[in-house]
C-alpha cells in the first residue's frame, strides 16, 4: 500500500534486489502509476486500493503473504484486512501520537498475525543504528539523538502530511529523565541541532517513538530526540538534500571505566534510501526471509532485527557512520 510513493517504491526494489523471486504487488489509488512502478520491478503486479473499503478494493480471490502501509492507514483497513487472513502487517506513518488503534486492534487478536510498527525514525533504521553503537557498551546513561531533515526532502505529499498531523497532534517533545518519561514544552524542548558541517540548525525535542525504544532496550534513563528541519549539509555543499544524525552515547564500558561516543550516521541520498531500508529488512523479517517466521504479536524493529545486519544492510544502501566531534 502506498508503493508508487519514495518509502514503498524504495522498499520494494530492495525487496526486488535481495530476493529476486518475491512476489511483489505494487497497490495504490493511481493504476498507471502502480503500473509503472511494478514494471520496472520485473516480476511484480500492480492493483488499485481504496482504503476507504474493508476488502481494500482487492479481488477476493487475489492472495498475498503481508499487507506493508507504506503510507498512512487512516481507517485501519489495511491492518484489519491482514489480521482477517492471518497476514503480517507493518506500518510507518501512525508516529508516537497515532499507534494506540493499532496496539488495541493488535491486543484484541493477539493470536490473528504479527504487526511490525516501525513508525520510527526513518522506519527503525536509527534505533538499529544506536544499538549497534551501543554494542561496546555495558551500561548505558545517556542517548541523545540529534537529526537533521533536509526542508526538500520530506518524502512527498505523504511524507509531509505524516509531519503535519503529528505537529498537530502534539507540539510537545516525549523525553525520559532519571528513568521517567516525560514530555517537555517550551524551552525545556528547544534544542540546537548541529549538523555535520558544524552547523547549527533550531530544532527541538519530539514526540517519537525511537524514545521508548531506546529506553526499553538499553534500560539507560536520561534519553532525548532533537529535531531540526532546515538546509542539509549535503545541500550547503551544492548537492542534494542528505541525511543527518548524530548519535550521542554515554556510559561504562566492560571494565566498568566510563566512557563516551559521538558518531554521525549519514547518506547523501537523504532519507529515502534509510526508510525503504528499514521497510524492507522489516518484511523480510516477517516474511521469514531472514531468520524464523515472525509468531502473532505486537512489535517493534529493535525486538525482531539484529542491529548489526541492519547497519550492513544501510551501508549497502550508501549510509555510512563518521566520527562526530565532541562538544562537550
Amino acid at each position: 500500500m502506498g508503493g508508487t510513493g519514495q518509502a514503498g517504491s524504495g522498499a520494494a526494489a530492495l525487496l526486488r534486489r535481495w530476493h529476486p523471486a518475491l512476489p511483489l504487488t505494487i497497490a495504490a489509488r493511481d493504476i498507471d502509476r502502480a503500473q509503472r512502478v511494478a514494471d520496472e520491478l520485473g516480476g511484480a503486479t500492480a492493483a488499485t486500493i481504496d482504503l476507504r473499503r474493508g476488502d481494500l478494493g482487492l479481488p477476493a480471490d487475489r492472495s498475498h503473504s503481508a499487507v506493508v502501509a507504506a503510507l498512512w492507514d487512516d481507517h485501519l483497513h489495511g491492518l484489519r484486512y491482514a489480521q482477517h487472513r492471518g497476514l503480517p502487517y507493518l506500518s510507518i506513518s501512525s508516529g508516537l501520537v497515532d499507534i494506540a488503534p493499532e496496539v488495541v486492534a493488535g491486543a484484541q487478536r493477539a493470536n490473528a498475525a504479527p504487526i511490525l510498527v516501525a513508525s520510527h525514525y526513518c522506519a527503525g533504521t536509527v534505533v538499529l543504528a544506536a544499538l549497534h553503537s551501543a554494542r561496546q557498551f555495558d551500561r548505558i546513561d545517556t542517548i541523545r539523538i540529534s537529526a537533521v531533515l533536509d526542508e526538500l526532502d520530506t518524502g512527498g505529499p505523504a511524507g509531509l502530511a505524516d509531519l503535519q498531523r503529528w505537529s498537530t497532534a502534539t507540539s510537545a517533545g516525549l523525553v525520559r529523565q532519571g528513568g521517567v518519561f516525560t514530555w517537555v514544552t517550551g524551552p525545556d524542548a528547544q534544542a540546537d541541532v548541529r549538523s555535520t558541517d558544524g552547523t547549527d540548525l533550531p530544532g527541538q525535542s519530539i514526540a517519537i517513538l525511537d524514545v521508548p525504544s531506546l529506553a526499553l532496550a538499553t534500560d539507560a534513563p536520561d534519553i532525548r530526540f532533537d529535531f531540526a528541519v532546515g538546509e542539509s549539509a549535503g545541500r550547503r555543499r551544492g548537492g542534494p538534500p542528505s541525511f543527518e544524525v548524530r548519535i550521542d552515547l554515554e556510559g561504562a564500558d566492560r571494565g566498568g571505566a566510563p566512557l563516551r561516543t559521538s558518531r554521525h550516521l549519514v547518506h547523501p541520498a537523504g532519507q529515502r534510501p534509510l526508510t525503504a531500508t528499514g521497510i524492507a529488512l522489516g518484511v523480510e523479517r516477517l516474511l521469514g526471509l531472514h531468520g524464523e517466521p515472525v509468531t502473532p504479536g505486537i512489535y517493534t524493529p529493535e525486538a525482531l532485527l539484529d542491529p548489526a545486519y541492519a547497519v550492513d544492510r544501510m551501508a549497502e544502501s550508501g549510509a555510512a557512520f563518521t566520527g562526530a566531534p565532541d562538544d562537550s
